[in-house]
């Protein structure tokens, strides 16, 4: 097979996966809190026989931590991040971390995200107030006050730079290192009554879509082009026996 081939093949893989990312970005891009796929790609070089052919990869994928935007809500139990850090949720598989900060307040008084789940505190406690004494106040360390008395506050969690991160089935992220609770405050904080966005461009995911597209014409005529020139090689080769 001509290595044009094997280079058209693998380039449909790859950009078959980069039209799943930007699926995924858009049908999520009014997600609170969510945060984006993207794709690295890079080039491989493998032998067949005596020919050097070189394969598009597929690339790996990974969860952009880009900071989305915020939106005002003016409800109290909606917070958001300033800085890079993450809240933590108790969910059946585990602690998972979010950028979504939109609670609501159970019946018994705990403070769960929008699924249900508990949040936690620094500790990986369950955050509890009391749900007779009105609306809380959360400071920017994630203190929770009532009636001028400390409750409890929110966690607010350091996931490391080199961690890997993995999608929960639970909603938010998973990452493959220990997160760490955020003790300085100076860069990191809550913000109360604000949501945080997707970090979702939709403008640059329908570029991206159109230079896929565009990649994709390209990739078929490469595929055209090949098969024409090895069934003319076949033909004159044919037609010298």
């Amino acid at each position: 097979m001509q290595s044009g081939l094997y280079v058209s093949l693998s380039a449909q893989l790859a950009l078959r996966k980069r039209v799943d990312t930007i699926a995924n970005n858009v049908a999520n891009m009014n997600t609170a809190g969510f945060r984006a796929d993207e794709v690295r790609f890079q080039a491989l070089v493998e032998k067949v026989g005596s020919d050097s052919v070189a394969f598009a990869s597929t690339g790996s994928e990974y969860i952009s931590r880009r900071i989305g935007g915020m939106t005002r809500t003016n409800n109290p139990l909606d917070v958001a991040v300033q800085g890079d850090g993450w809240f933590a949720v108790k969910t059946p598989g585990g602690t998972t971390y979010t950028r979504d900060g939109r609670m609501q307040l159970s019946e018994t008084g705990t403070l769960q995200n929008v699924q249900g789940y508990q949040m936690l505190d620094a500790g990986g406690t369950p955050l509890v107030i009391d749900p007779a004494a009105g609306p809380p106040t959360i400071a920017s360390d994630g203190m929770i006050s009532q009636n001028g008395n400390q409750v409890g506050a929110i966690g607010l969690f350091k996931i490391d730079d080199q961690a890997k991160l993995s999608r929960s089935n639970f909603g938010g992220v998973v990452p493959d290192k220990p997160a760490t609770a955020v003790l300085d405050f100076a860069q990191n904080g809550v913000v109360q009554g604000f949501v945080e966005n997707a970090n979702v461009n939709p403008v640059m995911e329908m570029t991206k879509l159109i230079m896929v597209s565009h990649d994709f014409d390209g990739v078929s005529s490469m595929i055209q082009s090949s098969e024409s020139s090895l069934t003319e090689a076949i033909k004159t080769l044919g037609s010298q026996t």
